[in-house]
């Protein structure tokens, strides 16, 4: 049986194998305009017309009769796509499943027993018809046939929705009525009606706070997109949420302080929206708006995204605290309804990637349990893949899209990293990223970094308003003209800042204040709001982030409607935003000002309630909540109970591949453990943490990272004081790849066999394998290449397919590969390339392209000192497309110096060894020095080669990295001998 996806994506899948039965586009609208005049034969003129327009008419009728050929091979000549001579016409057969006549049947369906007044039927055929609307019809396609189907089937879901909260609601089914609701108002969110169905909804649910947040939800879309308020009716319906008496003096609950328009900005947004033009042209590009705090610069790019009308124009936040995933910006543009209809439609690989992200994210209504994926370098790979299913999802459907991001001065470096991966990988893209940051924020180069490598990176600076600008602000903020003196007294007293303007007129009664007093002009704001919205903005200051009502009525001790108005008073005078999660300040310096009116014991207080409130209201999936949840534990003086919560969020954040942001909550939890009094138990809880710690940090870091060492060597000392061996030996084990990287090989032998020495007397087969394995890489370094060999097929034989935490291959592989060059050191140079083939072919069987990196790279190495050349350049060129198709550090520059080696490149074997170094790398640095100084000699370069040697010579002696050394000796005298003749001559 084949199944036809035609909304939210494009289609026609095998269902028995799950396989894509055609991949061209315009066999699959060819189909979809069939079906969307099923029933009706078709003229071949006219379809040939429709799809070919500029062809001359024999040249569409070929053309359509090549893509009907394509199509019939794609739906197997099913009896449905019924072909003739002058016309096509397409019936609905039981062999092929078209989720849009599915939809348009059952929804007819549901109309009719909707008129026959059977409500049961109705509901039970719109719930079979809903689901299958998964997004707009044919997306991508910009037909004006296709269009024209789009907003029927849409106008129809919207109907089939209405119908649905009708018969749910008058069968009882509130909940499954507000569903309907919320999808209706997903689909069209300028529409006001269904924001009332869904807050009387709400209503009958018990759910007043949810009511609320739908108004305000509802008033923020259409103050953004049309500059309007809602329309008294949906007000009227708000007033009466909030007062049960429903008395006189509350009549004005639903109006809000009018937004302060935007004077003086003229220029920049002209510079964004030439901007926009060239992005949507086929140009990804970065602009960032800089400015100083309260400058104006979010409400700068609020406005221009709203000019530009743009459908797939996505907001997001960055946060100076803890609390949030990494990637959380993305995942927050992937919940804008534009960009999850064309994620739908990618291959489901893609869908899996980004899935790893959405599954985790808190804003997700439909998550599921997701288990963290492994940790470490080995897993760069799937990390690449994950990045790039980010991105195909952002930008499928290929239409122009707008990305917004406030405050990038405190993104994660994960986003910070992506943002480059994604103009750098897509720079024909129809794609805007417009990011906020402040003036005094990090540098721009290293805070953009990538970014600017890879695509156009406009800077734009947004100052303060000039004198003539700020008149016309606090003139219509005041709704009246100010006198000559009082616009110089604002002018002087704000320097020109619209946030300054706005609160001076609001809140002084148009006497401004200077510039250095505007904490005490937001909290007079706040204070002048009443007792219990100061209360509540106290809550959300401490939170640090957007914030849920329900949370705010859990963590308080105000009653859940007082918690409510306090909300709706908050967000009406432009304290709060509405933030589609929750609730937020509307500037951070509100938050500041909110946070700097609580003493400190009330601090206190407030963070334990807030850390209460979460674990009680997420109980059944604390999951998206770990970070927060031990931040307001830590700062509410339970270090105790924050531990466990940020070693969770940081094994979340690894999950997906945010290791910068899991060793910064590792850190945290090492912070809050050594609060508390040296005990047994304290000692347990810390090295607990730094197990976890070790491998996000060999990820991030690499494996000669000072971090790492420290914290493997404090793991070692602790495993040994709690007598808790297998951590000893594991500790053991990653300090020894530390110490070897380093190119402390005599320090690195020690630690080896000490590991051995513990492991054998624990008895755990894997744990002495691991020993056996670090013993052989040691002994292969120090010119012992018997001990090696023994070492090296006894952790093959207890290891089997075990990974590596620390390095991150098998061992079975790494050790093979490894084993090698003891052979070659023992005279058995096809011995070596036996065993260098037998690593690279185990690799490849196990398909894990970390293992087939270290395969490759020893295997190039092999290659490089049997002289063969011919497989050295193979091997090279595999291992160099490998590393940078998965982003592999270290072997990437091997790869390099032996590319180097091989092709005389002085600036490969170069860049090959500076990075080597500037990592702090040096395992093995005798050997690439020799390699760079066979390129200098070969380029006449006698002195430098010489010069290269020596460094080699005491590079072995300093690190006692001996397997090499004779080679570096014969170098010299060889070097030395051609210097003598060149001066004879």
């Amino acid at each position: 049986m084949l199944q036809v996806a035609l909304l939210g994506e494009q289609a026609i899948i095998d269902t028995e194998t799950g396989d894509a039965a055609t991949r061209s586009p315009r066999s699959v609208a060819l189909l979809a305009f069939l079906v969307a005049h099923a029933g009706v034969p078709q003229p071949r003129q006219r379809i040939a017309a429709t799809f070919w327009p500029d062809s001359p008419d024999g040249q569409a009728l070929t053309n359509l009769r090549r893509e009907l050929h394509h199509l019939r091979r794609a739906v197997r000549d099913s009896p449905s796509l019924v072909v003739r001579a002058t016309d096509l016409c397409w019936r609905d057969g039981d062999d092929v499943e078209v989720d849009a006549r599915v939809f348009q049947l059952e929804g007819e369906r549901a109309r009719a027993a909707a008129d026959r007044g059977d409500h049961d039927a109705a509901s039970a055929h719109a719930s079979v018809a809903l689901p299958v609307y998964r997004g707009p019809f044919l997306p991508g396609s910009d037909d004006e046939w296709a269009a024209t189907v789009r907003a029927d089937l849409e106008q129809r879901c919207v109907d089939l929705c209405d119908l649905l909260v009708v018969v749910r609601g008058l069968t009882g089914d509130a909940a499954g009525a507000s569903e309907a609701a919320r999808r209706r108002v997903a689909l069209r969110p300028l529409e006001e009606v269904g924001y009332r169905a869904l807050m009387g909804l709400q209503v009958d649910l018990g759910d007043r706070a949810g009511a609320v947040r739908t108004y305000h939800r509802c008033a923020a879309i259409l103050d953004r997109e049309l500059g309007v308020q809602p329309d008294r009716v949906t007000r009227q319906a708000f007033e009466r949420l909030l007062d049960d008496e429903r008395s006189s003096a509350r009549r004005s609950l639903g109006v809000r302080t009018p937004a302060a328009p935007l004077v003086g900005r003229e220029a920049e947004l002209a510079t964004l929206t030439a901007l926009w033009r060239h992005a949507g042209a086929g140009a990804a590009a970065v602009v960032l708006v800089r400015g100083d705090a309260g400058v104006g610069k979010t409400r700068l790019v609020d406005e221009f995204t709203r000019r530009t009308r743009c459908p797939r124009a996505a907001h997001s936040r960055c946060f100076a605290a803890a609390g949030r995933l990494p990637f959380a910006p993305i995942a927050e543009w992937l919940r804008h309804p534009a960009i999850a209809d064309g994620a739908r439609t990618l291959a489901p690989p893609w869908q899996v990637e980004v899935e790893r992200l959405t599954a985790l994210d808190p804003g997700n209504t439909d998550r599921r349990a997701q288990t963290p994926g492994g940790l470490g370098m080995a897993d760069a790979w799937q990390r690449h893949r994950f990045v790039e299913g980010l991105a195909r999802a952002l930008l499928a459907g290929g239409r122009p899209t707008v990305l917004v991001l406030d405050d990038l001065q405190w993104c994660d470096p994960e986003t910070l990293e992506f943002l480059g991966y994604l103009v750098r990988t897509f720079p024909r893209a129809p794609l805007l990223i417009a990011a906020t940051m402040r003036g005094d924020g990090p540098d721009v180069a290293r805070l953009i970094g990538r970014p600017s490598a890879g695509g156009p990176v406009t800077e734009l600076v947004v100052a303060p308003l000039d004198p003539a600008a700020t008149a016309r602000l606090g003139d219509a903020v005041a709704r009246r003209r100010l006198s000559d003196r009082e616009h110089a007294l604002l002018h002087a007293g704000t320097g020109g800042f619209p946030l300054y303007v706005v609160e001076a007129v609001r809140s002084a009664d148009g006497h401004p204040l200077a510039a250095d007093r505007l904490r005490d002009v937001l909290g007079a704001r706040l204070a002048t709001a009443g007792p219990d919205a100061d209360t509540v903005a106290g809550l959300v200051a401490a939170a640090g982030r957007d914030v849920t009502l329900d949370l705010l009525v859990e963590a308080g001790d105000l009653e859940p409607l007082a918690v409510v108005r306090a909300v709706d008073t908050l967000w009406r005078q432009r304290i709060l935003r509405e933030t589609g999660r929750g609730y937020d300040f509307a500037h951070d310096l509100l938050r500041e000002a909110a946070y700097a009116r609580i003493d400190s014991p009330h601090r206190w207080l407030l963070h334990r309630r807030l850390a209460q409130g979460l674990a009680l209201l997420h109980a059944d999936d604390l999951d998206p909540f770990c970070a927060q949840l031990a931040r307001q534990y830590d700062r509410g003086g339970r270090p105790d109970r924050a531990v466990p919560h940020y070693l969770r969020a940081a094994e979340i954040a690894s999950a997906t591949f945010g290791y910068d942001e899991a060793t910064r909550l590792h850190r945290a939890a090492l912070v809050a453990v050594r609060k508390g009094p040296a005990s047994a138990e304290s000692r347990r809880r810390e090295l607990a943490v730094l197990e976890a710690s070790a491998a996000p940090l060999t990820a991030s870091r690499g494996y000669a990272s000072p971090d790492l060492q420290e914290v493997l060597e404090r793991a070692v000392d602790l495993a040994e004081q709690l007598g808790r061996r297998k951590s000893l030996v594991a500790g053991l084990v990653g300090l020894w790849s530390s110490r070897f990287v380093q190119g402390r090989n005599l320090d690195a032998e020690r630690v080896a066999a000490r590991a051995l020495a513990v492991a054998e007397a624990d008895g755990d087969a894997d744990a002495v394998g691991a020993a056996h394995f670090a013993c052989g890489g040691s002994a292969v370094s120090l010119a012992e290449p018997d001990a090696a060999l023994r070492h090296f097929a006894a952790a093959d034989d207890l290891t089997g397919g075990t990974r590596n935490l620390w390095v991150g291959a098998r061992y079975d592989v790494h050790g093979r590969a490894w084993s090698a060059h003891a052979l070659w050191l023992r005279n058995r140079p096809d011995d070596a390339r036996v065993a260098a083939e037998s690593a690279v072919a185990l690799a490849r069987e196990a398909d894990q392209p970390y293992s087939l990196a270290v395969a490759l790279a020893y295997g190039a190495i092999t290659d490089q000192l049997r002289g063969d050349t011919d497989a050295l350049h193979r091997t090279v060129t595999e291992l160099r497309a490998l590393c940078g198709r998965y982003g592999f550090a270290y072997y990437r520059e091997w790869a390099l110096v032996l590319d180097g080696w091989a092709r005389s490149r002085i600036d490969l074997a170069t860049a090959g060894v500076d990075r080597l170094r500037a990592t702090g790398s040096f395992a093995r640095m005798p050997y690439w020095l020799i390699l760079l100084a066979d390129v200098h000699a070969r380029a006449g370069h006698i002195a430098t080669a010489r010069a290269i040697v020596d460094a080699a010579l005491t590079s072995a002696r300093t690190h006692s990295d001996l397997w090499w050394l004779p080679e570096v000796l014969r170098r010299r005298a060889d070097l030395a001998s051609v210097e003598d003749v060149s001066q004879d001559t």
